[in-house]
C-alpha cells in the first residue's frame, strides 16, 4: 500500500509542479506581450483558465490523499481512538469515495464524452474542450484510490491499537 500511495503522491506532485510552472510562464508571457510587445498574445488567457482547472482538480485529489481536504474535524477529533471515531472516519472516506465515483468519474466521463461527441473546440487554442476536462475522471480515480488506502490504513491502525486518526500523528 505504501508503494501505491508514494507513486500516486509523486505523480501528483510532479504534475502539479509542472502545471504551476507552465501557468507561471504562460502568465509572464501574457504580461510581456501585453505591455512590451505591440500585440498581446491571443491564447494565454484561455490557457491560464484551463491550467487553473487542472491545477485545482489535481490539487483536490492531492488534498484527499494527504488528508488536508476541507473538513470539520471537531467531532472526529473528540472521538479519536474510539470505535465511534473510527466509524466516523470510515463514513467520511465512504462519502469521499462515492462523491469521486458519482460526480468526478461517472459525471466527468459523461461530460468528456458529450463534449468530444459534439466536437466543440476552444476559441483561442483550438483544443477539443472534452480533452480539457479529462482531469475530472482522472482525479476522481485518484481520490477513490486514496479513500481506499486511507480506509485500509485506518482499519489497520485501529486493529493494532493506534488511537491517532492520521499516520503522521505517530
Amino acid at each position: 500500500m505504501r508503494v501505491l500511495r508514494t507513486s500516486i503522491d509523486r505523480f501528483l506532485e510532479c504534475s502539479l509542479v509542472m502545471l504551476m510552472g507552465i501557468a507561471v510562464l504562460n502568465v509572464l508571457w501574457q504580461v510581456f506581450t501585453r505591455y512590451i510587445l505591440p500585440h498581446p498574445s491571443s491564447f494565454t488567457h484561455e490557457a491560464a483558465q484551463y491550467l487553473l482547472v487542472w491545477i485545482s482538480v489535481f490539487g483536490a485529489g492531492y488534498a484527499v490523499g494527504s488528508r488536508m481536504h476541507l473538513a470539520i474535524d471537531l467531532l472526529p477529533a473528540s472521538l479519536a481512538g474510539r470505535r465511534a471515531g473510527v466509524a466516523l472516519e470510515l463514513l467520511i472516506n465512504l462519502c469521499i469515495l462515492l462523491f469521486a465515483l458519482l460526480v468526478l468519474v461517472i459525471g466527468g466521463l459523461t461530460l468528456v464524452l458529450a463534449l468530444l461527441e459534439r466536437g466543440e473546440t476552444s476559441a483561442a487554442l483550438g483544443l477539443k474542450v472534452g480533452y480539457v476536462y479529462t482531469c475530472l475522471p482522472v482525479s476522481g480515480i485518484i481520490m477513490i484510490l486514496y479513500a481506499i488506502l486511507n480506509t485500509a490504513e485506518r482499519i489497520r491502525r485501529f486493529r493494532h491499537g493506534g488511537a491517532s486518526p492520521h499516520p503522521s500523528d505517530h
